[in-house]
């Protein structure tokens, strides 16, 4: 699964769950839905990760995850609008608080993340940046 078009940090998250690590808009779970729905057998749910990308250091990334069951070890679980999200725990710092839509025009179509965590975003869309004390691994 790929991201087409991600937010920049101008917009704010609306409609968050509060405590919530990801909340998850009725459109993008329509979309997840709908992307589930193609793959046979069937996965449970989506996760969504953050890996090292791009020139500002940082990009999202969703995969399939057959059964719920093989989630990662602490990750968040997040079942909104009939759907399942698992957050892989490593990227739970980075997205918390943030708010996944998916929006289509057009020209484009992708998932969006409002990430009230970001602090720059490289100018094509693919990366972004967050405060230097989230990106260092934190002292014991």
């Amino acid at each position: 699964m790929s991201l087409d078009n991600i937010t920049g940090p101008e917009q704010q998250p609306t409609g968050s769950v509060a405590g919530a690590a990801l909340t998850i808009t009725p459109a993008a779970a329509a979309r997840i839905r709908h992307l589930l729905g193609q793959k046979q057998p069937q996965p449970e749910a989506v996760v969504v990760s953050v890996t090292s990308k791009g020139c500002s250091g940082l990009s999202y990334d969703l995969q399939y995850l057959d059964k719920i069951s093989a989630a990662p070890r602490l990750a968040d679980i997040i079942t909104q609008h009939g759907i399942t999200v698992v957050v892989d725990p490593k990227a739970s710092l980075y997205i918390i608080g943030s708010v996944m839509d998916y929006k289509e025009d057009a020209i484009k179509s992708g998932f969006d993340f409002a990430n009230p965590n970001e602090t720059g975003r490289c100018g094509c869309g693919e990366s972004f940046s967050v405060a230097p004390e989230l990106s260092r691994p934190p002292k014991n």
